[in-house]
């Protein structure tokens, strides 16, 4: 039996708070499905018709869900391209983690293509959008429950720094056991990218059948929010080791907060934006387009980079690759023309002050910035 109760402080504003949030983070959920589909489709305020509580409810949503699900594991229980090892845990020991994220989804697009070129209605799952999260919300707290459980048994070891507080409800939340597993598979990884980010893709891609069944074709809208949004989980998979580092799967324990986060909140609050397009079309010009798409590659080179650093440092704080200046010498030039330049300047800044006198004034007057403008 773990020892109850630990001395990290509280976070998320204690038990009370945690229980808020258990209540607030689904609800807002459902208020942004409810507004998308809705005429304003006001961030704020309630939308103009509310469901029946029985439209939350469908057997065939439970029955989708569950196979979603059984899906993405068996997948994840295929051969991998790599085994991974995870950071040391307080034992010394580290575990080990199938790099196949990619592969399930590649695996899944193929899977749903043969099932739409079979005559699939893939945009019907747009229909179901709300009892899916209905579902998906229940299977969070349902299997929170079972993992808090399960933590109950567990070493103090295998307990996360924040999760063992000595109260129900926040250990509930937040998580007990760092890493649960049954047998070789890992709970919290597998939840963290697999079937919430690739069923995000999936809603995505149901979203642009359904608008092209509506209209005759998806948008350009649709078209760009499916693309970068495809690129941004596939990026995600593809470079799957790097979330070993991460503080969800360092840190944190695996409780309602990551299971409801992962299983519902990304796959319906992230697919957002094609739900609006579908129901509030936008038109959407080649040039804009152009542009969106090189701001949208210039922020992933910017993302793509930073992430792959930080991923670099936390595996290596010793790397020379981002362990700042170790040499100053391959800075010389840098170092020496600068100095060089402002001392220049400086020089000439004296030199036709004497020349040039109440005209020199006056054109520093206008132009104030001597090298770099608005910095010096």
């Amino acid at each position: 039996m773990a020892p109850q109760g630990s001395r990290a402080p509280l976070e998320f504003g204690g038990p009370l708070g945690a229980a808020a949030l258990m209540l607030l983070l689904p609800a807002t959920m459902f208020h942004l499905l409810l507004v998308a589909r809705s005429g304003p489709a006001r961030l704020l305020g309630l939308p103009p018709h509310l469901p029946a509580p029985a439209a939350l409810w469908s057997p065939g949503a439970l029955l989708l869900w569950l196979t979603w699900l059984g899906l993405q594991a068996a997948f994840y229980l295929l051969p991998a391209r790599k085994m991974a090892e995870g950071q040391e845990l307080k034992d010394q020991s580290r575990l080990r983690y199938p790099i196949n994220g990619f592969q399930a989804l590649v695996l899944t697009a193929l899977l749903v293509g043969l099932g739409v070129w079979a005559g699939l209605p893939l945009g019907m799952l747009t229909e179901m959008l709300l009892p899916l999260a209905w579902v998906a919300t229940l299977t969070a707290f349902i299997f929170s429950l079972l993992l808090y459980l399960k933590a109950l048994m567990a070493p103090a070891s295998a307990l996360a720094p924040g999760g063992n507080s000595g109260n129900p409800v926040y250990d509930f939340f937040l998580g007990r056991e760092l890493n649960p597993r049954f047998g070789s598979f890992d709970c919290k990884y597998f939840c963290e990218l697999r079937p919430g980010l690739i069923g995000w893709v999936l809603i995505n891609l149901a979203l642009l059948a359904q608008e092209a069944e509506l209209r005759g074709r998806p948008s350009l809208a649709m078209w760009l929010v499916n693309g970068f949004q495809l690129l941004y989980v596939g990026d995600a998979l593809w470079h799957e080791e790097a979330v070993l580092t991460t503080m969800d799967i360092t840190h944190d324990g695996f409780g309602f907060m990551l299971a409801f986060g992962d299983l519902a909140w990304v796959p319906f609050t992230y697919s957002l934006q094609a739900q609006f397009l579908l129901y509030h079309p936008q038109p959407l010009e080649l040039p804009t387009a152009s542009v969106i798409c090189l701001v949208n590659a210039v922020g992933y080179y910017i993302f793509r980079g930073a992430n792959s650093q930080k991923n670099t440092f936390r595996k290596n704080p010793s790397d020379p690759r981002v362990a700042g200046v170790s040499h100053l010498l391959p800075y010389f030039y840098l170092l020496y023309f600068t100095a060089l330049l402002v001392h220049r300047e400086a020089r000439d800044e004296q030199q036709c002050l004497q020349k040039y006198g109440l005209a020199w004034r006056e054109y520093c007057r206008r132009v104030p910035y001597r090298i770099v403008p608005y910095i010096y």
